[in-house]
């Protein structure tokens, strides 16, 4: 029998190979093509009163200005100008990492889940333990909190080595909480989700931590895109094209992972109904039952 460490290497084998496929790599451009009209058409609109509003704030802060002139003193006064720029690229960055998600939880994930199951489970009865609106709820709910959590840890991101290790961590988080539920929605019932996220709950959160940090990495093409201004739209759908498929890969990694594990749950389930129960069991059954009935027998009658 597979254990957890072994079935999550198995898993993230077989996931790197699926997304080689040129299935899924043409499903990827259906996200693209919305979050890169999305980002693109929203940059249009406010990206210059953004821009306005940041460098306003910038000059009216007695911390800014003294770091630009710690800066200028080190004969890096060129980098004030993109400043303003670097701050509105990593304020919206998490959101757009958390909309890439959603999105590709939406319009993959069960494309992607019927894919793994077809090639490797095609018997797998489905139970249909979470529904399309319970799947939704769950993503909502789970975003909410992931929006929260990074609302609130806007502080420390100052912190420079945090900034770098906290939202990752955050997305890290809601990419388990969204992928791991979607992957069995439509094959486990509900108690069989449950017992598979008790069983597996650190394994599942390790995939979606590495794949939080992962997707951090297209990240800097957005840093870079400040500072090449004239590729900077070229450099927009790059980069989301790497959120897509680094989000698709965490897909096909949790379902690979969850459907095996839950093939593992049906087989030992099946195993344990088909056991013979043990002789002494049955004699013990068997003499209880008889002290029972000779309890329950009314007393002979007196002559």
């Amino acid at each position: 029998m597979l254990t957890s460490m072994s079935l999550l290497f198995d898993s993230f084998w077989r996931a790197l190979a699926y997304g080689l496929k040129p299935r899924v790599v043409a499903l990827s451009f259906l996200p693209l093509l919305l979050m890169t009209g999305l980002a693109l058409g929203l940059g249009y609109f406010y990206w210059d009163g953004l821009l306005a509003a940041v460098r306003l704030w910038l000059e009216s802060s007695t911390l800014m200005a003294s770091l630009t002139a710690w800066m200028q003193s080190f004969g890096m006064g060129d980098l004030k100008a993109a400043l303003a720029p670097l701050i509105v690229i990593f304020a919206v960055t998490p959101l757009i990492v958390v909309v890439s998600l959603m999105t590709v939880a939406l319009m993959m994930t069960p494309a992607l889940t019927s894919l793994v199951a077809k090639n490797r489970f095609p018997l797998m009865e489905r139970k249909r333990g979470g529904s399309f609106l319970a799947s939704l709820w769950w993503s909502l709910v789970s975003t909410l909190l992931a929006l929260v959590a990074l609302v609130v840890s806007v502080p420390l991101w100052l912190i420079p080595p945090l900034i770098f290790i906290l939202p990752p961590l955050i997305w890290g988080w809601l990419t388990y909480r969204v992928m791991a539920f979607d992957a069995l929605a439509d094959h486990a019932s509900g108690e069989e989700r449950r017992e598979i996220f008790r069983r597996y709950r650190i394994s599942l959160l390790g995939i979606g931590l590495f794949c939080g940090f992962l997707g951090a990495a297209p990240s800097l093409i957005w840093a870079s895109g400040v500072l090449l201004v004239a590729a900077f739209v070229v450099l927009v759908p790059l980069a989301i094209w790497l959120y897509t498929m680094v989000f698709a890969f965490a897909s096909l990694w949790f379902a690979h992972f969850c459907l095996a594990a839950l093939h593992l749950l049906r087989e030992e389930r099946a195993r344990a109904a088909a056991a013979p129960t043990p002789p002494d069991a049955l004699n013990l059954d068997s003499l209880t039952l008889n002290d029972a009935s000779k309890q329950t027998q009314p007393p002979p009658a007196q002559p």
